[in-house]
Protein backbone atom coordinates (compact mmCIF):
# COMPACT_ATOMS: atom_id res chain seq x y z
CA UNK A 1 0.00 0.00 0.00
CA UNK A 2 1.43 3.53 -0.92
CA UNK A 3 1.52 6.52 1.43
CA UNK A 4 -1.04 8.75 -0.06
CA UNK A 5 -3.51 5.62 0.15
CA UNK A 6 -2.85 5.23 3.68
CA UNK A 7 -2.87 8.87 4.19
CA UNK A 8 -6.67 9.02 2.86
CA UNK A 9 -7.34 6.18 4.63
CA UNK A 10 -6.13 7.80 7.90
CA UNK A 11 -7.33 11.04 7.49
CA UNK A 12 -10.89 9.56 6.65
CA UNK A 13 -10.45 7.31 10.08
CA UNK A 14 -10.00 10.61 11.56
CA UNK A 15 -12.49 12.92 10.17
CA UNK A 16 -15.16 9.87 11.26
CA UNK A 17 -13.84 8.99 14.50
CA UNK A 18 -14.41 12.47 15.47
CA UNK A 19 -17.78 13.31 13.96
CA UNK A 20 -18.94 9.99 15.71
CA UNK A 21 -17.96 11.37 19.00
CA UNK A 22 -19.27 14.75 18.52
CA UNK A 23 -22.73 13.11 17.66
CA UNK A 24 -22.62 11.14 20.88
CA UNK A 25 -21.93 14.59 22.79
CA UNK A 26 -24.79 15.71 20.98
CA UNK A 27 -27.35 12.84 21.44
CA UNK A 28 -26.59 13.11 25.22
CA UNK A 29 -27.54 16.82 25.36
CA UNK A 30 -30.68 16.69 22.78
CA UNK A 31 -31.96 13.16 23.74
CA UNK A 32 -30.64 12.11 26.64
CA UNK A 33 -28.46 9.16 25.37
CA UNK A 34 -26.02 7.39 27.48
CA UNK A 35 -27.80 8.50 31.00
CA UNK A 36 -28.50 12.11 29.83
CA UNK A 37 -27.07 15.54 31.27
CA UNK A 38 -25.73 15.08 34.90
CA UNK A 39 -28.27 15.41 37.44
CA UNK A 40 -31.20 14.58 34.78
CA UNK A 41 -30.60 18.06 33.85
CA UNK A 42 -33.21 19.28 30.76
CA UNK A 43 -32.11 21.36 28.49
CA UNK A 44 -33.75 23.64 25.96
CA UNK A 45 -33.14 24.06 22.61
CA UNK A 46 -32.64 27.68 22.66
CA UNK A 47 -30.07 28.10 25.74
CA UNK A 48 -26.53 28.09 25.47
CA UNK A 49 -26.48 23.88 25.94
CA UNK A 50 -28.52 23.42 23.61
CA UNK A 51 -27.41 24.98 20.72
CA UNK A 52 -24.09 23.44 20.67
CA UNK A 53 -25.73 19.90 21.25
CA UNK A 54 -27.65 20.70 17.92
CA UNK A 55 -24.26 22.09 16.66
CA UNK A 56 -22.48 19.17 18.29
CA UNK A 57 -25.46 16.45 16.83
CA UNK A 58 -25.96 17.73 13.47
CA UNK A 59 -22.23 18.96 12.73
CA UNK A 60 -20.96 15.48 14.11
CA UNK A 61 -23.10 14.32 11.14
CA UNK A 62 -21.83 16.29 8.81
CA UNK A 63 -18.46 15.74 9.71
CA UNK A 64 -19.25 11.95 9.38
CA UNK A 65 -20.41 12.13 5.56
CA UNK A 66 -17.77 14.86 4.74
CA UNK A 67 -20.36 17.80 3.63
CA UNK A 68 -20.20 21.19 4.01
CA UNK A 69 -16.89 19.93 5.83
CA UNK A 70 -14.64 23.33 5.54
CA UNK A 71 -17.44 26.00 7.15
CA UNK A 72 -18.73 23.18 9.45
CA UNK A 73 -15.54 22.13 10.75
CA UNK A 74 -14.72 25.73 11.19
CA UNK A 75 -18.09 26.80 13.44
CA UNK A 76 -17.18 23.63 15.90
CA UNK A 77 -13.46 24.81 16.21
CA UNK A 78 -14.85 27.64 17.46
CA UNK A 79 -17.80 26.22 19.63
CA UNK A 80 -14.71 24.31 21.13
CA UNK A 81 -12.20 27.29 21.78
CA UNK A 82 -15.48 29.02 23.10
CA UNK A 83 -16.07 25.90 25.64
CA UNK A 84 -12.15 25.60 26.39
CA UNK A 85 -12.18 29.36 27.59
CA UNK A 86 -15.58 29.48 29.35
CA UNK A 87 -16.01 26.37 31.12
CA UNK A 88 -12.79 24.73 31.27
CA UNK A 89 -10.11 27.63 31.81
CA UNK A 90 -11.54 29.15 34.98
CA UNK A 91 -11.19 25.69 36.61
CA UNK A 92 -7.24 26.07 36.03
CA UNK A 93 -4.75 27.46 33.84
CA UNK A 94 -3.65 23.70 32.07
CA UNK A 95 -5.90 21.57 29.90
CA UNK A 96 -4.49 18.50 32.32
CA UNK A 97 -5.83 20.37 35.71
CA UNK A 98 -9.07 21.92 34.47
CA UNK A 99 -10.25 19.18 32.00
CA UNK A 100 -10.11 20.87 28.92
CA UNK A 101 -8.03 18.72 27.26
CA UNK A 102 -11.10 17.05 24.62
CA UNK A 103 -11.88 20.69 23.94
CA UNK A 104 -8.06 22.00 22.74
CA UNK A 105 -7.95 18.61 20.84
CA UNK A 106 -11.26 18.55 19.37
CA UNK A 107 -10.61 22.78 18.63
CA UNK A 108 -7.69 22.26 16.83
CA UNK A 109 -8.93 19.14 15.08
CA UNK A 110 -11.20 20.71 14.04
CA UNK A 111 -9.45 23.69 13.00
CA UNK A 112 -6.87 21.51 10.60
CA UNK A 113 -10.26 19.74 9.00
CA UNK A 114 -11.76 23.06 7.74
CA UNK A 115 -8.17 24.49 6.15
CA UNK A 116 -7.94 20.88 5.13
CA UNK A 117 -11.35 19.83 4.07
CA UNK A 118 -12.98 16.76 3.56
CA UNK A 119 -10.64 14.44 1.55
CA UNK A 120 -11.44 12.11 -1.14
CA UNK A 121 -13.68 10.04 0.68
CA UNK A 122 -16.11 12.63 1.47
CA UNK A 123 -19.65 13.63 -0.29
CA UNK A 124 -17.46 17.08 -0.60
CA UNK A 125 -15.74 15.18 -3.15
CA UNK A 126 -18.31 13.68 -4.63
CA UNK A 127 -20.35 16.25 -5.10
CA UNK A 128 -16.61 17.97 -6.72
CA UNK A 129 -16.06 15.40 -9.65
CA UNK A 130 -19.31 15.38 -10.52
CA UNK A 131 -19.35 18.90 -10.83
CA UNK A 132 -15.98 19.03 -12.50
CA UNK A 133 -17.49 16.02 -14.91
CA UNK A 134 -20.58 17.92 -16.13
Amino acid sequence: MNKERLVQITWFLLRVVSGFLFIQTGGLILFGWFGGMPGGEKVRLMSQTGIGGMLEFFGGILIVLGLFTRPVAFILSGMMAVAYWQFHFPNGRWPLQNEGMPAVLFCFIFLYMAARGAGEWSLDALIRRKRDRG
